[in-house]
């Protein structure tokens, strides 16, 4: 396992790495530059000398890319991802506001769809090519194939502006509220519990499927075990592991997906902060928040590669896979 771990960790910080070069690329792409971008109607040659000279933007570029990269890796628990001008503060600052936020609202709603999906995963086994798992098939696809932007705006005029029975928006302070206002936080987390729901199900459908037709299901079988015995004993826990892998590779959705429901719900996390950042031009804080999560993406993917691998006993005793 600790040579499976190892590999892992080296990807990860490998894919971190080849991010970072291409959003300090990216960077070195916008017209007319940072010092354009931030002076605006102000931007003079002289003073577009001036700000270059006083950000090290007049440096030969791999001296910056060296700068870059070294401001973000030491101090590592003080990275240094540029000062956002509109804001008036480091980025790393404004990130740090809105970053619980959207690991909450992304944490919450992955542990929620995950309690649902796998349940509705079973009930789709148990009574296939029925009519309840027709309809959650049905069900699963309409969710899996709806923009997450339509479903939220849907469920704003349903529950918020028809019925009066949630906020149309959560709370603007601080991330905890969702433990104080608990009511402000259902329509995002519907939203994007929904969307992830329809995938997990279908996964964990086949999942189950793929188990129940093994050897062992069937010696079990032979040998007098009970259905229930069967089904939970045997299958489900075998049927889980490789859902632990999905939720790996489904992060970069739920992440995506996340910023395009803060937007329609005005959540004040990452998601709304990268669109903000687009609209003011703020370049600094639109790499940085490209970045940071980024990170958490692959953060969240390698965990879920240890969990994977401490559920899996062929990779804990040292399979080659």
């Amino acid at each position: 396992m600790i040579g499976f771990l190892v590999r892992r960790l080296i990807q990860a910080v490998i894919v971190i790495l080849g991010v970072s070069i291409i959003v300090f690329a990216l960077a070195q792409l916008v017209p007319g530059g940072e010092a354009k971008a931030v002076l605006q109607t102000r931007a003079t040659p002289a003073l577009i000398a001036q700000f270059n000279r006083k950000n090290g933007l007049d440096l030969p570029i791999w001296d910056q890319l060296y700068h870059y990269i070294k401001g973000l890796v030491w101090p590592i628990w003080r990275p240094n991802l540029g000062y956002s001008y509109k804001f008036n503060q480091s980025v790393r600052s404004v990130i740090a506001e809105r970053l619980p936020r959207t690991l909450l609202l992304v944490g919450v709603s992955t542990v929620v769809s995950l309690i649902i999906a796998i349940p509705l995963g079973i009930i789709q086994v148990v009574r296939r090519n029925t009519i309840t798992d027709y309809t959650l098939t049905g069900l699963s696809f309409i969710f899996y194939a709806m923009p997450a932007f339509l479903l939220g705006t849907l469920l704003i005029i349903f529950f918020a502006l028809d019925h009066h029975v949630f906020p149309v928006s959560p709370p603007t302070g601080s991330a905890w509220e969702i433990f104080t206002d608990p009511r402000a936080f259902v329509l995002p987390l519907i939203t994007l519990c929904a969307l992830t729901i329809a995938s997990f199900s279908r996964y964990m459908r086949s999942s189950m499927m793929d188990a129940l037709a093994e050897d062992y299901v069937r010696t079990a079988k032979a040998k007098g075990a009970s259905n229930q015995r069967v089904l939970y004993g045997h299958a489900l826990r075998n049927a889980l592991i490789p859902i632990l892998t999905l939720v790996g590779l489904s992060l970069p959705a739920i992440v995506s997906g996340a910023l395009i429901t803060e937007n329609v719900f005005n959540y004040p996390g990452m998601g709304l902060l990268t669109v903000q950042a687009a609209e003011n031009v703020d370049i600094p804080l639109v790499l940085g928040t490209t970045l940071v999560i980024t990170v958490a993406t692959v953060i969240g993917s390698l965990l879920a590669d240890i969990l994977y691998a401490v559920a899996d006993p062929r990779i804990r005793f040292g399979s080659s896979s």
